[in-house]
């Protein structure tokens, strides 16, 4: 039995584009017709290629881990736990206030602004961010270079409300300079002594 017609359009394009709608609007704020439009596709086409709105918006936030998002996993390979926390910090800025993408992270603003009726996207995004966090504290454990007198799991914590303010600032219109002599500041409170 045949599988059916080619898909005429790029998937990968498509849900670029669908998670740009998402990264600007909120999962809320977007529409199938924004998003569908954005995909250049119909809602049949959508549905068949990523499923409903809340699946494909899942699909959107693990292009967003593996792509704009990446920088996070590749920071936790950094030698030394002040690299780690200083690339995850100046890779929050970058990403936020990037010139060819949305301001804000798509993250961060998904769990905090969606409502009752949009809780399972909150939730993935929240997923996200859980793991995010985890994946820190594991590579801070490991840590012979840990600063005495931090809790791996605090810090963790800590640097992941750091650069959720950087996002959420970057969102509110903060520029880059800006951003950078907050993280600077952070990074010399941490690490006094490097």
């Amino acid at each position: 039995m045949p599988g059916g017609r080619p898909r005429a359009f790029d998937v990968d394009a498509a849900l670029d584009r669908a998670l740009e709608v998402f990264w600007r609007q909120g999962y809320e704020g977007a529409s199938l017709s924004d998003l569908t439009a954005a995909m250049g596709i119909n809602r049949p086409s959508m549905y068949a290629a990523f499923g409903n709105k809340e699946e494909l918006f899942v699909k959107a936030l693990d292009r967003y881990v593996s792509g704009p998002g990446a920088f996070a996993a590749d920071a936790l390979a950094a030698p030394t736990v002040r690299e780690v926390i200083e690339r995850l910090v100046n890779g929050a800025i970058d990403l936020t206030t990037g010139d060819d993408a949305p301001v804000g992270c798509l993250m961060v603003n998904s769990v905090h602004a969606c409502g009752p009726d949009a809780a399972s996207a909150r939730d993935a995004a929240l997923a996200c961010r859980r793991a995010a966090e985890m994946a820190l504290r594991r590579r801070l454990e490991d840590a012979p270079d840990l600063p005495g007198g931090y809790d791996a799991g605090t810090l963790a914590r800590l640097v992941q409300t750091v650069t959720d303010g950087i996002a959420v600032q970057a969102a509110g219109g903060r520029t880059r300079d800006e951003l950078r002599q907050v993280a600077d500041l952070a990074l010399g409170n941490l690490f006094p002594d490097v």
